[in-house]
This record gives structure tokens, C-alpha cells and sequence, in this order.
């Protein structure tokens, strides 16, 4: 679970530490956001990345205000051993599509919704060149954009494809359960199961 989270400023990237008991494990997931007001939205992806025990990092990274960092961080990501790359951002959202210029790891984008009901975002990011993909998950869907991480890694993971296989097992019977929950509804005249 996220114990305490802490804002600084270092080398003008705004990062956002996790501290939780994975912060000793190499990262194999890195969740970028475009600021740290879309940590909110982001939330579900790093809750399911605890649940699953998959270690990851977190950062506040803009395409539009630390370029270079961005950049940097995309052209070292492969090297210190992450696998994918989960990338949040809204309005024009450029980022997911530029840390996808700079790396041959599979980039997930999640648009924010923030002006234009997130369409903008949504459009930005599904509408990448030939030759760049973005793998792009639906609005503000960043609990999608982990599940998605937790397949891909899955195929090189027999225990990690285990933990998916139980998630998803866990889905089947909340819906078995609450379709039983529906067909014992009583007392309604033109209920007709």
C-alpha cells in the first residue's frame, strides 16, 4: 500500500517517491504523468501494481516543460530495467507520444480528462505516426493501463501471469454473484426472471 508520498524538486524534474516495501526491487513499471494533479487518476494504476506485486516507479514528467527530461528519462528507461512504460496525460498530450520517439519500450497512454470531455487527449495519443505506437487505454482508464502492463509482463512471468489469472477469476464470480444478487429481487411487479 502507498505509505507517504512526498513532492521535491530535483534537477528541475518534479518526481513523486513512492515509499512502499518494493522500493528495494529493480522497477519494471514506470508510470509518467504530465503533473502531479493527475496522481488522482493514476491511483487505480498503482494500487492494481501493488496488488499484483509488480515493482514500479512514479514521476511527474512534462513534454512541454522539461523536455529534455523527458527525454533523459526515455532513453534511460530501458537500460535500468524497465519493461513498460505507463504514460498519463491530458489536453494535447504530447508526452506519451515523445517518450514513444525516444525508447523501443512499449509505452501505454492513458488519456486525462481535463478540457474537451478528454477527447483531445484521447485523439493525441491513438493518432500516432506509422512507426511510433502508443498502446492507448480509454479515458482517465489507467487502471486498464496496468492491467495491460501486468499482461505484457505476464508472458515472461509464470507468477505473475498466476497473480492475473486469480484477478481475473476474482471478476468472474463479483459478476456470477451480483447476477444471483439481481435474480432474487422480489416485489417487482413486471420483473419477469
Amino acid at each position: 500500500m502507498l505509505r507517504s508520498t512526498r513532492l521535491s524538486s530535483r534537477n528541475k524534474i518534479t518526481v513523486v517517491y513512492i515509499y512502499n516495501r518494493t522500493m528495494s526491487l529493480q522497477p519494471k513499471v514506470s508510470i509518467i504523468m504530465g503533473s502531479t494533479s493527475d496522481l488522482p487518476i493514476m491511483q487505480k494504476a498503482i494500487d492494481l501494481l501493488e496488488q499484483m506485486e509488480v515493482p514500479y516507479e512514479v514521476h511527474a514528467l512534462s513534454a512541454h516543460r522539461t523536455p529534455e527530461q523527458v527525454e533523459v528519462f526515455a532513453k534511460q528507461a530501458e537500460g535500468r530495467g524497465i519493461k513498460v512504460i505507463i504514460a498519463a496525460a491530458g489536453m494535447a498530450a504530447h508526452l506519451c507520444g515523445v517518450i514513444a520517439a525516444f525508447t523501443t519500450l512499449p509505452v501505454i497512454g492513458v488519456p486525462i480528462k481535463s478540457t474537451l470531455e478528454g477527447m483531445d487527449a484521447l485523439l493525441s495519443i491513438v493518432q500516432m505516426p506509422p512507426g511510433v505506437p502508443v498502446a492507448t487505454v480509454g479515458i482517465n482508464a489507467s487502471l486498464n493501463a496496468a492491467l495491460l502492463a501486468v499482461q505484457m509482463l505476464s508472458l515472461a512471468d509464470g507468477n505473475l501471469a498466476g497473480r492475473y489469472a486469480a484477478y481475473k477469476e476474482n471478476l468472474k464470480e463479483k459478476i456470477v454473484k451480483a447476477n444471483k444478487e439481481l435474480q432474487a429481487l422480489e416485489g417487482l411487479k413486471y420483473k419477469t426472471n
